[in-house]
Formats: structure tokens, sequence, C-alpha cells
């Protein structure tokens, strides 16, 4: 089969044929539909976050269809429309057992530590097929694997109550799905502050209040629209230093901030003034879990989550057409999400 690996650090992604994978009696083989290119996916290519085994298929955000089943499943079948939750976990140490998974000590991420969906065919766990409804196209179902249910699992970790603020750092594929969500927790406003006034349009029309950070200063101007009290709660969802200090420099007494976006630089904090002052809470938030997906998919099914405008280009598995959407991402500039739609599966 066809795969678009990843072959080293600021190396281009290569276009290799490697064999189709073989599935264990509790495994599940998939074809590929769609894989969504992630920011991350980016840091990956860059060095910021490391990949291992080398050469490896990139690639977390994945749906697709059934085609062949392990003898011990049962809870799949084949020809079944699936989504695939990315972090494969060994189901049996203490944080499995308390439903933390994304901690457990064997797990295995999709596209980082083993192979992930830029391919033709992926082998998962079958405990890792989420149901697609035939409601959500196989695009967009693979965007709520990681973009969406990052979010989903960021608002939960913020406590976000009914009618409170919040300031959501990054308009792209995440924080159009966290301005949605944190509306649907009860937010009584929502502020997007980004600096493409495409994807700012975009957060206005789900009902944000768009602050560009090319035009004003962010801080500044949330705080002039609170009328000087800052947000109940801030979530980052861009990874630079810059916006993270925004985002504690934004906070209200007694708000939390959530840390989502990735970054290998150090993050200052005036301890007193922005920290311990007004006793906000920084809280890293840490991928998703397992048990939260079937409730986002079936938001998105309800379309209390719209996901219909996120996906906004796809591009085939095409190393050429792949490496150049990473581009734009490290520079910042890519459209809210692009997708991966093999050709050969489209049948």
């Amino acid at each position: 089969m066809k795969a678009i690996r990843f072959i080293g650090v600021n190396k281009l992604l290569e276009m290799q044929e490697i064999p189709i994978p073989e599935i264990g009696e509790r495994d599940i083989l998939v074809r590929v539909k769609a894989a969504g290119i992630c920011h991350s996916d980016a840091h990956y290519r860059a060095g910021i976050s490391p990949v291992r085994p080398v050469p490896l298929t990139l690639g977390h955000e994945v749906a697709g269809v059934v085609e062949k089943i392990g003898a011990q499943v049962s809870n799949v079948q084949v020809g079944e429309r699936v989504c695939l939750h990315y972090n494969i976990s060994c189901g049996d140490c203490y944080h499995c057992s308390t439903g933390n998974d994304q901690f457990c000590e064997k797990v295995l991420m999709l596209g980082h530590y083993t192979d992930g969906g830029y391919a033709e065919y992926i082998s998962v766990p079958a405990r890792n097929a989420i149901h697609l409804p035939d409601e959500i196209p196989f695009e967009q179902g693979a965007t709520l694997m990681c973009a969406s249910a990052t979010a989903f699992h960021a608002l939960r970790k913020s406590r976000l109550k009914g009618g409170e603020t919040v300031a959501i750092f990054g308009a792209g594929g995440l924080g159009q799905s966290a301005i949605q969500l944190a509306r649907a927790f009860g937010a009584l406003e929502v502020y997007a502050v980004d600096i493409n006034a495409e994807k700012l349009n975009l957060a206005a029309q789900y009902g944000a209040i768009p602050v560009n950070g090319n035009k004003v200063n962010a801080v500044e101007e949330i705080k002039r629209l609170t009328h000087g009290k800052g947000v109940d709660v801030a979530i980052e969802m861009i990874g630079l230093p810059q916006t993270m200090k925004q985002a504690i420099q934004c906070a209200g007494v007694l708000a939390r901030v959530v840390i989502v976006g990735l970054s290998n630089k150090p993050l200052e904090i005036d301890t007193y003034n922005e920290l311990l002052g007004n006793e906000v809470e920084l809280i890293g938030s840490n991928d998703h879990l397992l048990q939260e997906l079937p409730l986002l998919v079936e938001m998105a099914r309800r379309k209390v989550l719209d996901i219909s405008r996120v996906v906004t280009r796809t591009v085939p598995l095409d190393a050429d057409a792949i490496n150049a959407t990473l581009d734009a991402l490290e520079n910042f500039s890519g459209d809210v999400r692009t997708v991966i739609v093999p050709a050969s599966n489209q049948d």
C-alpha cells in the first residue's frame, strides 16, 4: 500500500510502498477514507516533538471503513464507518483503569509512536474504533478525533460554568470547535483571538466576538470588552509564548487558563500580578480521553457542534501536497483544516 512517511527531522515526508498491516485477534484493519493534517504534524516534522521509530507513517486524525476484524472483535463489523481514537493504550494499567488513558504507561499515539493514517490502510485495536454516523462525512469525522476532541477535553479541564466568559486564542481547527463547545457549555461571551481575518470571520459566524491581534492589543481589547474584569476562562491553542502570555494576562479573578498549544520555548510569568494576586489557575491540557469521544460524535451528529465548515480543503495522498500544507502550518498561514482523501479509497 502507499503511505506518506516521516524520514527525519526537517526532512520532507516521502511516499513509500509498505505492506498492508497485519491484525491481531482484537484488532481491526481500516481502509482510510480521510486523514486530517494537524499542526502537531508540522511540529513532528520540525523536531519540536520527537517521532519514533523512524521511518513512520504520520497522521492521527483518521476515519474510514472497517475492512477486516480479528477473531475476538465484537464491537465493530466489517463495512462499518468508524473514526479512530489516536491513543493506543493497554487498558490494564492504573491510568487506564481510572479513565485517564492518555497517560497509559504503554501508550502509543497514532502517527507519533506507531504508524498513522497518511496511508491507504491502518490497523488499530478494536476498542479504538468509534462509530461514525452516516450524517457525518469522513473528512469531518477525521477532524473530530483531534481538533474537536482536544478542544472538548480542554473545556472540561477548564471547568467552564454557564454564564462565564471565555477567550479562545487561535481560531484554527481547534479554536473553531472550542468556540462552539464553549457556547454549548453555557458561556455568556466567547472572544476569539487570531491574526487571520478569514478565520475570525468564521469564528464570528459561530457566535464569537473576534479580536484581531494584528489590529489591536489582544489583552487590552479583551479587558475593554469585559469592562476591565478579564475573562473567566482563557484557552491557548496556538503554541506561541506570546499568546500563552496574553491568555494569562487577560484572565480575571479566579480565572482558569488552559494551555493546549505545543511549544518548546519557556513561558515567563509575573508570579504575583498574573497568577497569585487573582488566584488564577494555570492548567495543562493533554490530548483527550477515549470515553469523551462518543458524546463528542453525538454532539456533531445533532449539530450542536457544527463541523461542516471546519474542513476547508482536501488533498490527495501525495507527498508534495502534504509537505506544502505542513509548510503553511509552520508559518501559521494554513487553512482552518486540510484533510487527506486517498483517491484509491474513494470507491
